[in-house]
């Protein structure tokens, strides 16, 4: 594997039921690395985050829930996880990359992603947790703000709310 983005080409396909068993370990060595990294604990993550029940929770449940798979070449190297809301003011979920793929761009790649498959969101919005500064800043380079509160969102102690509003150009 090389080390940069041009040496990488992505895809991403709509999760099923049957790429959780491929997703679960990828999501399980993402989390965990942020816990390592950042709160030096050997494991950490929102519950169900290591054997697939996290997927079972968030994504499958929900009409408005669409997730899909970050490949490269023929590996799973991620996943992400959007609520589609009728009003255009949409929720990140969860968006996480394999450690090994991580700081080469694949984030800002795959954010690129989300917005041009979803041209006439409003908003963007999501919670993350405050000792994760690797995502703070993730967020922060593709456009997003802290703020106080959002009436989408509940903010648990301990995490931080970010939106980004979209400007659509009127012609």
């Amino acid at each position: 594997m090389g080390n940069k983005l041009e040496d990488l080409e992505l895809s991403f396909q709509e999760i099923d039921q049957s790429d959780i068993q491929v997703l679960a370990p990828v999501m399980k060595r993402a989390f965990d690395d942020d816990a390592q990294k950042h709160l030096g604990q050997e494991s950490g993550g929102p519950p169900g985050y290591d054997d697939g029940e996290f997927f079972r929770t968030w994504l499958f449940p929900y009409k408005e829930s669409i997730g899909y798979k970050i490949i490269s070449g023929e590996r799973v190297i991620g996943g992400i996880i959007v609520w589609i809301l009728p009003d255009g003011h949409n929720i990140l979920g969860t968006i996480f990359v394999d450690p090994d793929y991580q700081d080469i761009g694949v984030g800002e790649q795959t954010w690129r992603f989300i917005e041009e498959e979803y041209p006439t969101t409003m908003s963007w919005r999501l919670s993350t947790p405050t000792w994760a500064t690797k995502n703070l800043h993730y967020y922060v380079k593709c456009g997003f703000e802290e703020v106080e509160s959002d009436p989408l969102i509940t903010a648990e102690e301990g995490f931080t709310i970010y939106r980004k509003e979209i400007d659509h150009i009127q012609s």
